[in-house]
């Protein structure tokens, strides 16, 4: 089934998504960080931005006028699935002005007992109009994902999931394989583990349609810790950091 066109996608062909998230208990923390972030997004010239919570999607969006992929991160006991994980969670981001919503859509067993990729029907279904972002791990889960109606699919949570935690950088040949078999189908968008323009450059050339940056720009606490683990002969590991659960806003 060839994909959906949509003139918000479309418009960020070739460009950068900034991925504007803070927390509580991080150092860089305020009540109008992410603001601040996105702000530097749009004056850079991003084509987008990707935040999480209603409350950021409505700051964000009180100033500044780009595209929003937004996702809830809510965590819970015994699951490793916390990126928008109810339809509920979905509601709150549409009610907040969100333009795409991401979702874990992995294979992984959601504090319901379920699949997490078996929320993307329910959220279609209640909401045919609404653009979905498929967060995946695998050419398996996005190829389930596709197949289930998502309009965007990226590969967001390669090494965030127990069967691809070891992963450290992104995989280009299987992105490659996004690209070449789901293209037509979706949208592909490439996010995770890149840390350089020439990074995101390689990831357009393979066929994304455009490149969500975080860490590497917004979450300078990390960047550091990077450097320091590397300089401290790796004994303090700062992915696990970057994979920690944080408060609830």
């Amino acid at each position: 089934m060839p994909r959906r066109t949509s003139e918000i996608i479309e418009k960020m062909k070739g460009g950068l998504i900034v991925s504007c998230q803070a927390y509580p208990d991080e150092p860089i923390y305020t009540e109008d960080i992410v603001l601040v972030m996105a702000r530097a997004a749009l004056w850079a010239g991003a084509v987008g931005i990707r935040a999480n919570s209603p409350r950021d999607i409505r700051l964000i969006k009180s100033e500044i006028d780009l595209p929003i992929i937004a996702l809830y991160k809510m965590w819970f006991e015994n699951t490793d699935v916390f990126i928008t994980p109810t339809l509920d969670a979905c509601k709150q981001l549409i009610e907040a002005g969100a333009d795409i919503i991401a979702l874990d859509c992995t294979f992984q067993i959601n504090h319901e007992g379920k699949r997490a990729i078996e929320l993307l029907p329910k959220l279609k279904e209640a909401y045919p109009d609404v653009l979905v972002f498929a967060d995946v791990s695998t050419i398996e889960e996005a190829r389930e994902a596709v197949r289930l109606g998502a309009d965007i699919v990226a590969p967001t949570l390669y090494g965030y999931t127990k069967e691809t935690a070891h992963i450290e950088g992104a995989d280009y040949r299987m992105f490659g394989e996004f690209c070449r078999e789901l293209n037509e189908d979706a949208y592909v968008f490439m996010e995770g583990h890149i840390y350089t323009p020439e990074d995101a450059m390689k990831c357009i050339f393979l066929g994304a349609h455009a490149v969500v940056v975080g860490g590497a720009i917004t979450r300078p606490h990390l960047t550091a810790k990077r450097y320091v683990d590397l300089l401290s002969g790796y004994q303090d590991n700062w992915r696990n950091a970057e994979r920690s659960k944080h408060i609830h806003k």
